[in-house]
């Protein structure tokens, strides 16, 4: 099976959908999902609360992706032109190099049980810290179908906050963290159930009152990476110049938190992208992706880039925690058809995807920004959605966008010039 598919961007959706098939990577049994209109009325009834209707977004699909040795076909839920095409276009100069590089840690997430009014704080943890390994064993049969498939409890941690913010009183308190493995979910409901189930013995242990119990949306022990190299002729005959500019664009991100979140902004173009067609919590990735960018005290990139010999080097590291079953994954229709194209089994192996993508659609931002600038790809690729809101056809879409890329104004008001000229001229 080849990711390669030259031209995969100028098919219609159905001849999209039968190159997909001609390289093995939709089952036949997802083909007719993809033609459907997916998640229904009843499924989504399922879901959520009040539903009146489903509201539809773009199912796309990144293509020309090798990953660990691996062809792959990466599916992309998203509402803002240029996003697949970037991160298909860094696939793309990718694979002569041998494509990008990815690995996850083990599913273990943290969930936090808080103490308040605690009178003696040293005390307090000096006892829950004695008492570890019997609180640990009176949780650990909460989830036996989770011990059975490898995960389960992997220890317990004690700390002390302090709430000190000025012209307010300073309050002290304990936060027990507990670490579950939640394998290949993602564990929310896991996590909150254990957590519900140690406050009881943690207020009897301790004398102290249990307030929030509830899991970390920081999950910092379950963070994935990617890596990609590339030499700087992959950039043009002025290879070696965009490659130095992207890795000092990268420099000043890192240098400077209003920069650094824009640059995050777009790694997460990609990385929310994967977690919608994968049915997972994007909220929560975002919220853990931030968090853990300001973990030395300023907002940071979550990507590095490095430019040296010739050779421009990227990385990513961020919290990602993903599942392959649990919460919606079963339900929603096109989400199942989603995962079979990418052959994902396990939620390390997601996690590896997810953020060697959003690396990838960095990579491809970088690239705009050391050359055209972000907004002229940007805009060619919203030249079609301006001439659909300027109220051309189906079948004038093309012309349209067609003379806004011509003379690079891509203002409605333009558009219906060129789309009065076209049916003037019939």
């Amino acid at each position: 099976m080849t990711s390669r598919i030259p031209g995969f961007y100028k098919l219609d959706p159905d001849q999209r959908l039968a190159a997909l098939a001609q390289s093995s990577a939709v089952p036949t049994d997802c083909l007719e999902r993809y033609r459907s209109e997916g998640l229904t009325l009843q499924e989504a009834d399922l879901m959520v609360e009040n539903v009146i209707s489903t509201f539809a977004l773009p199912n796309a699909v990144a293509v020309n992706f090798r990953l660990n040795g691996n062809d792959l076909f990466v599916p992309m839920v998203v509402e803002e032109p240029s996003v697949v095409a970037a991160v298909s276009n860094m696939a793309r100069l990718a694979r002569d190099s041998g494509g990008f590089r990815a690995d996850a840690d083990a599913g273990v997430m943290i969930g936090q049980v808080q103490l308040v009014d605690v009178a003696d704080v040293p005390g307090t943890i000096a006892c829950i810290e004695a008492a570890r390994e019997d609180l640990l064993a009176q949780v650990a049969n909460v989830h036996p179908r989770l011990t059975e498939r490898g995960g389960g409890l992997r220890g317990l941690q004690v700390r002390h906050v302090r709430y000190e913010e000025p012209g307010y009183p300073s309050e002290d308190m304990v936060v027990v963290h507990f670490l579950l493995d939640c394998v290949d979910a993602m564990g929310a409901n896991m996590v909150n159930t254990v957590a519900e189930r140690l406050a009881a013995p943690i207020e009897a242990l301790t004398g102290c009152r249990v307030a929030l119990r509830i899991l970390s949306n920081l999950a910092d022990q379950r963070l994935a990476r990617a890596e990609v190299a590339v030499p700087a002729s992959v950039f043009g005959p002025d290879g070696e110049r965009v490659a130095a500019d992207m890795a000092s664009a990268w420099r000043f991100a890192w240098a400077d938190p209003y920069r650094a979140a824009t640059h995050n902004k777009g790694v997460m173009n990609g990385i929310d992208a994967v977690c919608l067609a994968t049915g997972n919590d994007w909220r929560a990735v975002e919220a853990g992706v931030h968090a853990y960018a300001a973990r030395d005290g300023q907002y940071r990139p979550v990507t590095s880039w490095r430019y040296a010999d010739g050779v421009l080097r990227g990385r990513i590291e961020v919290p990602l925690q993903l599942g392959v079953v649990g919460g919606p994954i079963k339900v929603h229709p096109t989400v199942q058809s989603n995962l079979a194209m990418m052959g994902v089994r396990t939620a390390r192996q997601l996690a590896g995807i997810t953020a060697a993508v959003g690396l990838a659609q960095n990579m491809g931002a970088l690239k705009a920004l050391s050359t055209e600038g972000i907004q002229a790809g940007h805009m060619r690729m919203h030249a079609r959605t301006v001439a659909a809101t300027a109220g051309a056809s189906p079948a004038e879409v093309a012309a349209v966008t067609q003379r806004l890329c011509g003379d690079g104004e891509y203002s409605v008001e333009r558009a219906r010039v060129h789309l009065e000229s076209i049916r003037g001229s019939k």
